[in-house]
């Protein structure tokens, strides 16, 4: 289309907006001058639906507009049959034309005032419907949800297009339970912003209270398909709908199992009714929870325990709850709460509803630590038992997480480890070891971190051979995995206590073969590795201790012993050039060449990483590994490995090596212009690797020029070209 026609379309349809503006405010005009209120009204809203920014409104209201304008045109039309004398012929036609000639200049004038006008009016309205959200918010915030959905309609009658108004009286209508309400405010919010996550979740919320299974599901799946960095929220919505779905069915399911006569279904409301009865002795209480607990079989048992009320028996029962939440227990109170414990466990096993209807009983919230620390054996023992039913999965974690204050968890569970009942400190273990699983876990154990857990930690370490071993082992294991918190492992890697403990330990361990303590030393030789992710003056002060340690285990029986304390090595090193030097004293190149001829990735990776640190920055290396790897055999091996860390470390082991004299010379029959003219070349995908080899091939050379020759061969001169500049700068 020519600039000039696309003008004229332009200015046609600006005219013709234009026009309809100037035709509507004569008929708004009409309307108010009439006096009739219905028509002042009808005015105002024409007036407001026209200057709507939401599409579907303003169409609306301009299909209205014509409407009227038609009427009017026509009852004129009628007028004018009166009046006109149609045999007068029009002398002035040409001015009438000219007349209803559009002033362009004119109709553009009047569109921008009256665009100026509406966006002084839109920003008055805004200001307004603005402050009335807040307002409505602040009746949200206090629970005063029928004035909060009263401030966000008088909100929206300022604004009709604004969203957040819908979908926060859409939220104050879920809290009414005017689930229809609210979902037809989620989609008037959807047509202001078909991308309103808040609105789909508010939507499926809504859905879901009317039983709308798979509506539900479609809101939320819309969330995902908006924002696929929303993952965590769809699954808890979808993990929601279907234990919604479950817990509806189950209770369909018990109350016809009930209707029916079945004695089992029976036999739990019975008990359930005996219990409730007031004033009994404490031991008949705890007879029938035992009853209770034998009838609780299945889901529909379980069921029938949550609609009857069956969580209500500490909260109904003052003697039963008195006895649940005393400080310390007599005999007949120990009973009755090991008893609810055990009838907890079978009442929420495998039962998701139950197990969030358990954990929100206020009392059962606030005694679950109590219980833990209590020190009688029997309780903790049916504590950690029901706890474990919620570790055990994904959905019980997070409403531990999200339910309780596991602050002091961490401290409480670590205690365990000095537990005689090896099933007792196992379980703590295990609910220690889900738990650090949760992100959420690991951010609450900070708070009490440094002054709760470390001190006890390096206390159980010192003294490991008055601890259950087993356990101390596995906690050893979960202090390492904790260390995936920067914050911890900060923490842990700046405590000059906590090194000491380990490296005690560790001597401990080496001077006992027996199998318990290598547990323990391999634990912490892998909590060490990870520790070794920071790097302080902590751990240059103890860098030659751990790097001692380390040499002693090399000859250890157990292969995963050796390859943790190469792995500890490889990362202590850097931190020291003494500790370099005393492990290059102490025959860790020879070790280490010995190891790499074993073979293993892992081992590997860790042995070549120490042998590059080493001769980096001391002749001595270079010297034991030329006299120790003759030929380079095991290097070269190293540098056809799939592994670049191991090709990268390998190179650059090698291009140290060169320096010694006669080593460029031992490799004259070999294929190593070729292997390193491959990674060189750009086989590697790490620049660093390329790097290396591009170093060692460049040093090869100039140590040898008879490498030269095979370089040419393989018209590799351009690449060793390339490579001098690296030379250059070593």
């Amino acid at each position: 289309m020519a600039p000039e026609h696309l003008l004229r379309v332009v200015t046609r349809t600006h005219l013709a907006l234009g026009a309809m503006y100037v035709r509507v405010h004569g008929l708004i005009g009409t309307c108010f001058v009439s006096g009739d209120e219905g028509l002042k009204e009808k005015g105002a809203n024409l007036l407001q639906g026209l200057n709507s920014t939401n599409p579907a409104v303003k169409e609306e209201t301009i299909a209205e507009t014509e409407k009227r304008l038609r009427d009017q045109e026509t009852s004129k039309e009628g007028e004018s049959k009166t009046v006109v004398n149609r045999t007068v012929i029009n002398t002035r036609a040409s001015d009438v034309a000219n007349a209803e000639a559009v002033d362009t200049d004119g109709f553009l004038a009047i569109l921008e005032k009256d665009a100026k006008e509406r966006a002084k009016r839109r920003k008055i309205n805004e200001r307004l419907a603005n402050a009335l959200k807040e307002k409505g918010n602040d009746a949200f915030r206090k629970g005063d949800y029928v004035v909060a959905i009263q401030r966000y309609t008088e909100g929206l009658k300022k604004l009709r297009d604004k969203q957040e108004l819908y979908t926060n009286r859409a939220q104050a209508y879920l809290k009414t339970q005017e689930y229809e309400k609210a979902i037809g405010d989620c989609e008037w919010a959807l047509k202001c912003n078909e991308k309103c996550i808040k609105a789909y979740f508010l939507m499926g919320k809504a859905h879901l209270a009317l039983k709308h299974y798979s509506e539900s599901r479609q809101c939320y799946e819309k969330i995902l398909q908006i924002d696929p960095q929303k993952e965590s929220l769809f699954k808890d919505c979808m993990n929601e709908v279907n234990l919604e779905e479950k817990r509806v069915k189950d209770e369909e399911k018990a109350m016809k199992d009930v209707q029916s006569g079945k004695p089992a279904a029976l036999s739990v409301k019975e008990l359930l009714q005996k219990l409730d009865r007031p004033d009994q002795n404490i031991l008949y209480y705890t007879a029938g929870i035992r009853l209770l607990t034998g009838a609780v079989k299945d889901c529909t048992e379980q069921t029938l325990f949550r609609t009857n009320n069956g969580f209500s028996i500490l909260k109904d029962n003052e003697i039963v709850r008195r006895g649940f939440c005393a400080e310390r227990k007599n005999t007949a109170e120990v009973d009755l709460s090991v008893s609810l414990l055990v009838l907890w466990q079978a009442a929420c096993a495998g039962n998701e509803e139950n197990q969030r209807l358990l954990l929100t009983h206020p009392d059962v919230n606030a005694q679950l630590p109590k219980l833990l620390s209590s020190g009688v054996s029997e309780i903790q023992k049916e504590t950690l038992a029901l706890i474990s039913l919620y570790s055990e999965n994904e959905n019980g974690r997070r409403l531990l997480v999200r339910h309780q204050d596991l602050t002091k968890w961490l401290q409480i569970l670590m205690t365990f480890v000095n537990s005689t009942d090896l099933s007792t400190a196992s379980s703590a273990m295990n609910i220690l070891c889900d738990l650090t699983e949760e992100e959420r876990f690991k951010t609450q154990c900070r708070v009490m971190f440094s002054t709760g857990v470390l001190p006890l930690f390096t206390q159980l370490l010192t003294s490991a051979k008055l601890v259950n071993q087993a356990a101390l082992a596995r906690f050893i294991g979960i202090m390492g995995n904790l260390c995936a918190d920067v914050v911890i492992r900060m923490q842990m890697a700046e405590s000059k206590e906590c090194w000491q403990a380990c490296l005690k330990l560790v001597d401990e361990c080496f001077d006992v073969s027996a199998p318990r303590y290598q547990e323990c030393l391999f634990a912490v030789l892998g909590l060490m590795m990870n520790l070794l992710l920071e790097s302080n003056v902590i751990i240059q002060y103890f860098a030659v201790d751990i790097s001692g340690r380390c040499m002693s285990l090399l000859g250890d029986k157990d292969g995963r012993i050796v390859t943790r304390a190469i792995g500890v090595l490889s990362r202590i090193l850097p931190a020291s050039s003494s500790a370099v030097e005393e492990v290059v004293k102490g025959g860790v190149v020879k070790k280490m060449i010995k190891v790499l001829r074993a073979g293993g990735q892992i081992t590997s990776n860790y042995g070549i990483k120490t042998l590059s640190i080493c001769t980096r920055s001391n002749m001595q290396a270079r010297e034991d590994l030329v006299k120790s790897d003759k030929r380079f055999s095991v290097l070269l091996k190293l540098l056809d490995s799939e592994n670049e860390m191991i090709v990268g470390n390998a190179a650059f082991c090698l291009g140290q090596c060169l320096v010694v004299p006669g080593a460029a010379t031992s490799l004259l029959n070999s294929n190593v212009v070729m292997i390193l003219l491959k990674h060189a070349g750009g086989d590697a995908t790490r620049t660093s690797v390329q790097e290396n080899a591009a170093i060692a091939l460049g040093k090869l050379c100039v140590a040898e020029p008879r490498h030269i020759f095979q370089l040419r061969k393989l018209n590799g001169l351009a690449i060793l070209n390339s490579s001098m500049r690296y030379v250059h700068s070593t």
